[in-house]
């Protein structure tokens, strides 16, 4: 295979399905999705059988356990990516909303409308469901999609591509709307993310090492994070049941997500009383503790922390911890060690946790909340393509409105500039 013919081909392809999909209502749109996402449902076992033949070449290639357990897709997972389609199907269309609309004192009258952004490229690596999170999204959004997942899903996102055609033909739309690249040879990574006159913006998802290639090489702008260094604070001011509950479940629910806590706060005012049972809970469930030399006074079993320790998403049963003298120190080491993503206090002062809220600089800053609620789905959004550390255009997860711009628009009535 030529890979920068095929490669020209399906962004030709996809360019010329934007425009289609640009103008189609959502009437069609919807149609489509929930064609998609009844055929998910009645390909469950299908579907589920194609993630098993994924999964044993992955184990045969000796993928580590934060890939494999990216890679799992269950029934229970089918159902929820079913799920996802439906939602995206349910929210409203951004596509030709025109907000602020103003007469001006000439007589026109100017706002902006949001359309869809074109063609939008989506590299990731394992996460079959992205195949379906990922079409939903570009499809209601009137966009064109161009999907290269990771070889090691290859079986599994055909599977979920076929079904996805399936749904854009009972539609009347383009099938080239979304393409799934049906090469594994990573130089067809390399061609997409050049391909300015075709492509009008990347979306990344996996590990920090193909993200910083993708930042290196990429000649098309990119919508991405890096990685997820998240912060659990526990202050001074905290309710200990509810620091237990939420350092639980942002640190155990998962180990191998982009939200999963990281890194653990506490106020040393409190930490003699809720740093132990927080760590017997932890130890009980076979995580390794890292802490600072207060840390390890208060917990035996806990090694020293470094430098490097705090700055690392571990994705795996690891938790740095410090101890802290309080708030001010702990959006400062938030600030200074973390990627940006998903930060959370745990706090009953009002002035605490409004101070968090408004000097951690992060996508997602919580209060009371584990973490993992850092999601597209669990904010509303439907099926989220993405998670953006970025400031410009979007931030935090990327649903509908991350996937459109915004044009100006005049309306006018043969008015003429004096």
């Amino acid at each position: 295979m030529d890979i920068a013919h095929y490669i020209q081909t399906v962004g030709r392809q996809a360019r010329q399905a934007s425009r289609a999909m640009a103008r189609a209502d959502s009437n069609a749109k919807n149609r489509a999705l929930l064609t998609i996402a009844a055929a998910i449902r009645r390909e469950t076992d299908r579907l589920v059988a194609a993630n098993q033949q994924d999964l044993a070449a992955a184990r045969s290639a000796g993928l580590e356990p934060a890939m494999l357990d990216r890679l799992t897709l269950s029934a229970k997972g089918v159902a929820s990516m079913a799920e996802g389609v439906d939602q995206v199907a349910a929210l409203p269309d951004p596509v030709g909303e025109i907000d602020e609309l103003k007469f001006r004192p000439s007589g026109i009258q100017v706002g902006r409308m949001r359309v869809p952004m074109g063609v939008i490229g989506i590299i990731y690596e394992a996460r079959p469901n992205v195949t379906a999170d990922a079409a939903a999204l570009c499809l209601k959004s009137g966009n064109a999609a161009i999907l290269r997942g990771g070889s090691e899903a290859l079986h599994c996102n055909q599977a979920i591509a076929a079904l996805v055609h399936e749904g854009l033909a009972s539609a009347g739309l383009p099938i080239d709307a979304v393409q799934v690249i049906e090469t594994t040879d990573r130089a067809a990574v390399g061609h997409l993310i050049t391909l300015r006159e075709y492509v009008d913006v990347i979306v990344p998802r996996g590990g920090k090492g193909l993200i910083s290639r993708l930042l290196a090489e990429s000649r098309v702008p990119m919508i991405q994070h890096l990685d997820g260094n998240c912060h659990v604070y526990v202050d001074d001011h905290a309710d200990p049941l509810k620091a237990l509950r939420i350092v639980e479940n942002a640190k155990t629910q998962r180990y191998g997500t982009c939200n999963t806590a990281e890194s653990l706060l506490v106020a040393r005012r409190v930490a003699a009383e809720l740093l132990p049972p927080i760590a017997a809970m932890l130890l009980a469930k076979g995580v390794e503790l890292r802490g600072c030399a207060e840390t390890q006074a208060l917990i035996d079993q806990a090694t020293p922390a470094s430098e490097e320790d705090y700055a690392t998403e571990f994705l795996a049963p690891i938790l740095s911890i410090k101890i802290v003298a309080g708030v001010d120190e702990a959006i400062e080491h938030i600030n200074r060690y973390s990627s940006h993503h998903t930060d959370s206090i745990v706090t009953e002062n009002y002035s605490a946790a409004m101070r968090f809220l408004r000097e951690v600089d992060s996508s997602s800053v919580m209060v009371n909340a584990s973490t993992r609620f850092a999601d597209g789905f669990e904010y509303g959004l439907g099926a989220e393509i993405g998670i953006s550390t970025d400031k410009l255009h979007a931030r935090g997860p990327v649903g509908l409105e991350g996937l459109t711009t915004q044009k100006w628009v005049v309306l006018g009535n043969g008015e003429v500039r004096a």
